[in-house]
């Protein structure tokens, strides 16, 4: 019988007030005096993974202008977060092909769980909630079988793994809840790796990427749109969802750098998957790499990364006009901030990319990816 998870209730949104109404007045007297005071200096929560000074990786709740409210230790690399407004608990996933999460409370810091894949299973970095907290989902690598899945966590029961959906493609990177509670969709890389080869790519030549629609509670397939075959290279790992439900991907190509392939594009249910053109000199920018997608809260821009080509770019969602380029080394961090959007930095810098701000720096390496933690809802 396929796995149906019990129904789902409107999830609730969490900003700095609302987070200090649920935790109690007990929490701030928990803080340090730098930690209480980033706190009451927050409109807003974000949490990202970390690398700190000394070598050692963590994930760290922060504010929009880069003060730290609360850190977790991890024990290898780390790589995005999920949080659950309901419960107010977040997790953070390791980097592929290492096989922890770590369930923590984003006040403290204070790590409440460490959760381990299966035997023949690995994390691939991403998961969310579902809208009323009962269940964790997480994208997944059955490795000997080269295939993605999404596994099914239940909370209440200690985060107890109750089952898997296949993702229906290989390398299930992000996965996202649709704004009906109901479709979950996936970017599936197309890329077969194992962790006997580490993260050696064991298929290029036959590498199919795909946009998958799921229902989350039978995991039968909704709708798939695979790219075409010329662009059969082009690794789809991140997406964001834009006020119109269309599923914004970017790319990460896989072919000679020569190439100039599009990388930037958005998937509905039931069309192709459709590109948007850029100016040469832009898609140039980027270096054939997407390292994050992200949509503002009105859902009318989509930005974009390049670790790679150290650029960001902020789209108009209707036309895909590009509306701001900013140059950032090594920023890779995307999250809706206010009417714009934050950004970090490989190199510790935290930006609200359209408030023209001066970055701030952590003593910190950010990873690959923020949540905003208001917005997780």
């Amino acid at each position: 019988m396929p796995f149906r998870p019990p129904p789902a209730s409107r999830g609730i949104l969490l900003d700095r007030r609302r987070f200090l109404a649920g935790a109690g007045a007990a929490f701030v007297a928990t803080l340090s005096p730098r930690s209480a005071a980033a706190f009451g200096r927050a409109d807003a929560l974000f949490g990202a993974s970390c690398r700190r000074a000394d070598g050692s990786y963590g994930c760290a709740i922060f504010s929009e202008r880069g003060d730290i409210v609360s850190t977790v230790s991890l024990p290898d690399r780390g790589h995005d977060v999920a949080f659950d407004p309901v419960s107010r608990r977040a997790v953070v996933f390791a980097r592929r092909p290492r096989t922890f999460a770590i369930v923590f409370d984003p006040a403290s810091g204070e790590t409440l769980q460490t959760l381990t894949a299966i035997d023949g299973r690995h994390f691939f970095g991403h998961g969310f909630f579902s809208p009323d907290g009962a269940l964790l989902y997480a994208t997944e690598n059955d490795f000997d079988a080269a295939r993605g899945v999404i596994g099914v966590y239940d909370v209440a029961a200690g985060y107890r793994r109750i089952g898997e959906f296949d993702s229906h493609g290989m390398d299930t990177h992000e996965a996202l809840l649709m704004p009906d509670g109901e479709t979950i969709v996936v970017a599936n890389g197309g890329i077969e790796t194992h962790p006997d080869y580490g993260r050696q790519m064991l298929n290029i030549s036959t590498m199919e990427p795909s946009i998958a629609f799921i229902d989350r509670r039978s995991g039968d397939l909704v709708d798939k749109q695979f790219l075409p075959k010329s662009l059969h290279k082009l690794s789809l790992h991140h997406i964001a969802i834009d006020a119109a439900r269309r599923v914004w991907f970017g790319g990460q190509y896989q072919g000679p750098s020569s190439d100039a392939p599009p990388l930037v594009g958005f998937a509905e249910a039931g069309k192709p998957l459709a590109f948007t053109d850029m100016p040469p000199t832009d898609l140039a920018g980027l270096g054939n790499y997407i390292g994050s997608v992200a949509t503002s809260r009105d859902g009318a821009r989509v930005a974009v990364s390049s670790p790679v080509g150290n650029t960001m770019l902020v789209l108009e969602a209707t036309t895909g006009n590009i509306l701001g380029r900013h140059i950032i080394q090594d920023g890779c961090g995307l999250a809706p901030d206010g009417t714009g959007f934050l950004a970090t930095s490989g190199t510790g810098d935290v930006i609200r990319l359209e408030e023209d701000d001066s970055p701030t720096r952590a003593d910190l390496e950010w990873d690959n990816h923020i949540l905003a933690l208001d917005a997780a809802g």
